[in-house]
């Protein structure tokens, strides 16, 4: 490429595996430095998919370099934006002469952003598109949304410090309800209950899989078998079940997102068992495990909205290390 010519986009599923391997390292050690997740199992997926040439997405290429990629997933109608993520383009010895110089990193995310939401938007099969990107601070691509019709969502990413805490909680169930850690088999039971527990949500307008039980089970799923979000924990995930339905009255579910960190993926209270104390007390047990697994910080995430939530972890103590946007566009007219 000559020095001064525009960033390349091309087509992601141009490129093998070892190609993209040194940005898929910078992302990792910028995932590990900003949220202290071990993004290296994530890598090791995107990279398979690479290989079979299967993912859709694109990728900037300058100077003869990868430097950024974007992809998505297709969900039935709706599109999912998994990530994007560049680093410095340009020649850095260059930035002083005429000619070549430095392309920051977020310019290149929002051309890769730009490219890959022109496709969506104009592709009629696709009804909805969701993108939650963890990694980027708030407000850093939300402009790029925002012009293509997107709603933008802000949440919270909260931790724990785990240092001095108590390792076995006191867990004082009400009458008729008991606690066990997780099986197999709940996860037709877990599915009704976030539905349940869903119905109106704020989260429920980022993510429409926690409006049905078949999306709640897609979801639960991904989480558990798929390792989408860590290496499940089961013996940090607990339920408590309502002896008198024998369905779910609350969960908490975790994962281990790196060697000292892990994060509860989902916690929820079936609507008429709420403000019976069940969330705190499944926080704590939750802490406690991974405490028991040498973890000595818990995450979480949370959307802005959801006020009575926030003020539960921060009465627990957890405090806001990183926000991030969640972004939603709907076709007109689309259920």
């Amino acid at each position: 490429m000559t020095p001064g010519a525009p960033i390349q986009i091309l087509d992601l599923r141009h490129f093998a595996a070892p190609v993209l391997r040194p940005l898929l390292e910078a992302e990792s050690d910028a995932w590990m430095e900003r949220l202290h997740w071990d993004y290296r199992s994530s890598s090791r997926l995107l990279l398979q998919y690479l290989d079979s040439r299967m993912l859709p997405g694109y990728a900037a290429v300058e100077q003869g370099q990868i430097t950024g990629y974007t992809f998505c997933v297709y969900e039935e109608t709706k599109a999912v934006i998994g990530d994007v993520f560049a680093v410095e383009g340009g020649d850095p010895d260059a930035k002083d002469t005429e000619g070549a110089r430095t392309v920051p990193a977020r310019t290149i995310e929002e051309t890769l952003l730009n490219h890959l939401l022109e496709t969506l938007l104009n592709s009629p099969q696709v009804d909805r598109i969701e993108s939650q990107l963890l990694l980027h601070p708030s407000g850093t691509h939300s402009a790029v949304f925002e012009q293509a019709g997107f709603h933008i969502f802000h949440r919270l990413f909260m931790a724990l410090p785990l240092e001095g805490r108590w390792s076995r909680p006191h867990v004082d169930l009400p009458a008729g309800l008991d606690l066990r850690t997780w099986r197999d088999e709940d996860l037709n039971a877990a599915a009704r209950l976030i539905a349940d527990a869903y119905q109106g949500h704020p989260d429920s307008l980022i993510n429409d899989q926690y409006r049905s039980v078949y999306g709640s089970l897609r979801f639960l799923h991904n989480i558990v078998r798929y390792a989408g979000c860590g290496a499940f924990s089961p013996l940090t995930s607990h339920v408590v079940v309502d002896r008198a339905s024998r369905e779910l009255a609350a969960l908490v579910l975790g994962s281990r997102v790196s060697p000292q960190c892990g994060h509860i993926t989902q916690i929820c209270v079936r609507p008429e068992f709420r403000r019976k104390g069940l969330a705190r007390s499944l926080l704590n047990l939750a802490a406690s495990q991974f405490m028991l697994q040498g973890v000595s910080e818990v995450s979480l995430t949370v959307t802005a909205a959801n006020t009575e939530a926030i003020e539960l972890y921060r009465a627990e103590g957890y405090v806001c290390l990183h926000s991030f946007d969640a972004a939603v566009w709907q076709r007109s007219g689309a259920a």
